[in-house]
């Protein structure tokens, strides 16, 4: 079974896409789609920028083709509201390409998959990105952090889906 795990956010939405066998998961690609800024340094306004990230998310799921797709749950940090603001922008646009498409959809706490990665429900960044290292047997650890979150947030869905033994 194909995962795509998503890690959402403005500026940088990680995307991992795993292939969940009975006895393990194999990383099929991973990456970033990083919303462009403008032209010179003007700033894309944020419906712009929403714009840009659907027509990119939504190139990634056909050229993909996951049977399911786990999107991270907003976090909101009570010194940083306006980060979950922002994400809820983002989350909106992917939720509903993935609802226009008809794909399996399960959404994930952070907590949750931090977890279910290390072991840890507060673990940082750099803890995530060594253990998605670990796990896949990565020359490096998957860079920018947002990498190694779409990554773990895949290998989750793909354990609490049952796609493995």
């Amino acid at each position: 079974m194909r995962v795509l795990g998503i890690d959402p956010g403005l500026r940088l939405t990680g995307y991992a896409l795993v292939d969940a066998s009975r006895d393990r998961l194999t990383l099929v690609e991973a990456g970033v789609f990083r919303v462009t800024k403008g032209a010179g340094s003007t700033a894309l306004s944020v419906s712009a920028r929403l714009e840009e990230l659907d027509s990119d998310f939504r190139a990634a799921l056909k050229r993909l083709q996951p049977r399911v797709i786990a999107i991270e749950e907003i976090f909101a940090h009570y010194k940083h509201p306006a980060t979950a603001i922002v994400m809820g922008h983002a989350r909106g646009v992917l939720l509903l390409a993935v609802q226009q498409a008809a794909i399996e959809l399960v959404e994930l706490k952070p907590t949750a998959v931090k977890k279910c990665v290390t072991g840890n429900g507060h673990a940082a960044k750099e803890q995530m990105q060594r253990a998605v290292q670990a796990y896949f047997s990565l020359a490096e650890p998957p860079d920018p952090p947002d990498v190694a979150d779409a990554i773990a947030i895949a290998m989750c869905a793909a354990q609490r889906h049952g796609a493995l033994a």
